[in-house]
């Protein structure tokens, strides 16, 4: 890829017109847009002032930090991680190369746990595999008075979201462990004690890892997205080690990839143990969510 050349900009309309430039001719989508995000966030004004202050003149700080952000947007890097940022379920989460960028499709998640958990008096709920903490937190921030377990195998990742924790105002309302699946568990006596088991697990195939965008195969945490030869190897553990966990009646919720419902449904079979599976579709009709229940 050749560098990208900066000319000699000082102003802000100048500098607006160069970043979109840059970004749409090396084919962001979005990159208009994106341009206007990145220099909001370098130059720390609002949108309507990069409109109205055309013509204001750009300190030569102030443009290198423009020209590294649009620099490494033009690499790929996601614009989550330039701004430090991403919404989810209405709540602001800091992200960083050690975690995953939390999808629309996981708030999914969230919605059906909440119904669950609110038909019960007490619950405890373990999130596995918790990332960012997007999942834990916002159920946290909406389910009061519950236990709630955060693990995950990255302390990186969970150094990121006890700040997110901290900054929702629900660090001390979550138990959080480092360690593998449901490993930190066994030593809790926790058997038959968990109401809902909930997990948005890796689950990219390796086949498929190579074909994926540059934003997310470069720079995501490769342990975050690739489940194995299949995609389906962490839903498989889940489903085998969540039933010496799970009270009866109790629910393991994980999010799958596009077209792994039936296989899912199939591991579910093969190892027994629950009563009843429901797949919930997201907003574009893929089935993104597998709901079991332990038998009672």
């Amino acid at each position: 890829m050749a560098a990208l050349v900066m000319p000699e900009l000082k102003t802000v309309g100048a500098l607006v017109a160069w970043a979109r430039q840059s970004l749409v001719q090396a084919g962001v989508s979005n990159g208009a847009q994106e341009a206007m995000w990145l220099l909001e966030h370098a130059l720390a004004v609002r949108s309507h002032q990069l409109v109205s202050q055309t013509g204001r003149l750009i300190s030569p700080d102030a443009r290198n930090r423009v020209e590294s952000l649009v620099a490494r947007r033009v690499a790929r890097e996601p614009l989550q991680y330039l701004l430090g940022t991403q919404e989810f379920c209405g709540l602001e989460f800091s992200v960083s190369p050690a975690v995953l960028i939390p999808r629309p499709e996981t708030e999914l998640l969230i919605h059906h746990v909440v119904d669950y958990v609110q038909t019960l008096s007490d619950a405890t709920i373990v999130d596995v595999g918790t990332g960012s903490g997007c999942v834990a937190i916002t159920l946290a921030a909406r389910l009061n008075g519950r236990r709630i377990l955060a693990i995950d195998r990255s302390s990186e990742a969970l150094g990121v979201a006890q700040g997110n924790a901290k900054k929702h105002g629900v660090r001390d309302r979550i138990e959080w462990f480092e360690g593998d699946l449901l490993s930190p568990l066994q030593t809790r006596q926790a058997a038959d004690t968990i109401d809902v088991i909930v997990s948005n697990p890796p689950y990219i195939s390796e086949a498929d890892w190579a074909g994926l965008e540059p934003e997310v195969r470069v720079f995501e945490p490769r342990m975050a997205l690739v489940g194995g030869e299949q995609g389906t190897e962490f839903h498989e553990r889940l489903l085998r080690d969540s039933r010496e966990f799970l009270v009866q009646g109790g629910l393991l919720v994980m999010e799958i990839g596009a077209g792994q419902a039936t296989i899912v449904r199939q591991l579910a079979g093969q190892i027994g143990g629950y009563a009843a599976l429901r797949i919930i579709e997201d907003a574009a009709g893929i089935e993104r969510v597998i709901i079991a229940q332990r038998m009672e």
